[in-house]
């Protein structure tokens, strides 16, 4: 009888270790069970889809379900694995479409669960008009519910990446949007004073920005907030973050971590023999902090789907880390960070300065030059970077990418200064942002 390979998570972590396995092994069976109807999507391009920008769905799948069984990969969709008995090798699947549960066993088993919108304990959550956006099937959901009741107001709770994108794309649609936020800042991934910065921009986008607000309840065509106001709402869109589907995992005994993460090591498997993790339902190694932390992106996923499906064909291979680059595009702005911020490098136990400077995407002195700001952070005595974060205009956020690359490298703020990047009056100024930053920051360093 051939080896099975069963994958949990027809999604980026999923399909990608499956595909890296089914070439590794021309002969292990491989079954692919998806909970919804879609695999091999793109979660972040749903803004854009609400937006206009995107036509339709369909264009957010890189790859279907059929063309993933034409490399003899058995994707069935609508099937929800229930329970795992590690002991016995068994699964217990309920099969959506036919309305039956049956066992799938299985020899070496990859769980790619992925995260869902996290959702507060409170009144009214669970309603009809209260939207997260993490599958392309709450993307039909939002879309449906938006089209049904005209979405003439809209309200969106936390104000992180995907809050501020969707605030964007529901200002397309031609909704009222107000945005609230629980801090005292938008990007809790940014410093305070770097956040300050997206306040007027979105405000001009005509959102309702409000900060330090607490949601109380929700209840159908409003949001009741604690100080008594109420907001009009024919829909809410959840932008809290996301919480890792884990429990599945838990309940079978598997070890957990950082944010109650599946906990893997180095190749991707868990504690619990010929049984790997990858993706948004597990934890990751940060090369800066040194600590596990749980980054949900598609970036991560994708990688650690290798990883996994390279060790699951019998290669080796192994997945050095995160340093949680990420970027968006808010209203005109590219917002970037990666590595540390001011507080993640604090509760790290580092001693640090930081430096900030005010430039210009490209040399001043042309007509379409756009503001920009770079913030570094370093640590005192080795004078390691620590982090970055970048807010300007056209062109100024794939900067971040320099700084991600000197990170994995460990690479001091000085030797960023003289690092050779390219240069031209169109694409920077003489001396790049990034080495302007990094000359700024090596003064911050010298100081007692």
């Amino acid at each position: 009888m051939a080896e099975r390979l069963v994958v949990i998570g027809g999604d980026a972590a999923g399909m990608a270790a499956a595909a890296e396995a089914r070439r590794r092994k021309p002969y292990l069976e491989i079954v692919a069970l998806e909970r919804t109807g879609w695999v091999s999507y793109s979660a972040c391009g749903i803004p854009y889809l609400v937006g206009g920008e995107v036509a339709g769905v369909d264009d957010l799948v890189a790859r279907t379900a059929q063309e993933h069984r034409e490399q003899r990969i058995d994707v069935r969709l609508h099937h929800e694995v229930k329970a795992i008995d590690l002991a016995a090798r068994v699964l217990e699947v309920r099969d959506g479409q036919r309305r039956r549960t049956f066992q799938l066993d299985f020899d070496q088993l990859h769980i790619a669960t992925g995260a869902r919108p996290t959702r507060p304990d409170l009144p009214g959550i669970s309603g009809e008009s209260v939207k997260g956006v993490q599958t392309l099937d709450d993307a039909t959901a939002l879309l449906d519910h938006a089209r049904t009741s005209r979405c003439r107001t809209v309200v969106v709770v936390g104000g992180g990446y995907i809050g501020l994108e969707m605030c964007e794309a529901f200002v397309r649609w031609g909704a009222e949007v107000t945005l609230v936020e629980g801090a005292d800042q938008l990007m809790g991934t940014l410093d305070p004073d770097m956040a300050a910065r997206l306040r007027d921009p979105i405000r001009g986008l005509g959102v309702d920005v409000r900060l330090g607000a607490q949601v109380a309840a929700f209840e159908p065509g409003r949001v009741l907030m604690a100080d008594g106001a109420s907001l009009p709402a024919d829909l809410v869109v959840l932008g809290l973050g996301v919480t890792p589907n884990s429990e599945l995992a838990a309940a079978a005994g598997v070890a957990t971590g950082a944010r109650g993460a599946i906990a893997v090591d180095r190749r991707q498997r868990t504690d619990a023999d010929g049984v790997f993790a990858a993706g948004d339902c597990c934890t990751s190694p940060h090369l800066v902090s040194g600590r596990q932390v749980h980054i949900a992106l598609g970036t991560v996923a994708n990688k650690q789907g290798r990883v996994a499906g390279t060790n699951l064909g019998g290669g080796y291979a192994t997945f050095p880390g995160v340093v949680g680059s990420a970027i968006t595009k808010v209203c005109s702005l590219e917002v970037a960070r990666t590595g540390l911020n001011e507080r993640e490098a604090t509760a790290a136990g580092f001693e640090w300065s930081a430096a900030t400077i005010e430039t210009t995407t490209r040399a001043g002195y042309l007509p379409d030059a756009e503001p920009m700001t770079v913030k570094l952070l370093g640590e005192r005595g080795t004078r390691r970077l620590l982090g970055g974060q970048i807010i300007g205009g056209n062109a100024a956020g794939k900067r971040i990418d320099t700084l991600a690359v000197a990170l994995h490298a460990r690479m001091r703020v000085d030797d960023i200064i003289d690092l050779d990047l390219a240069y031209a009056p169109p694409f920077s100024s003489v001396w790049d942002p990034v080495a302007v930053a990094a000359r700024a920051l090596s003064r911050q360093l010298e100081e007692p």
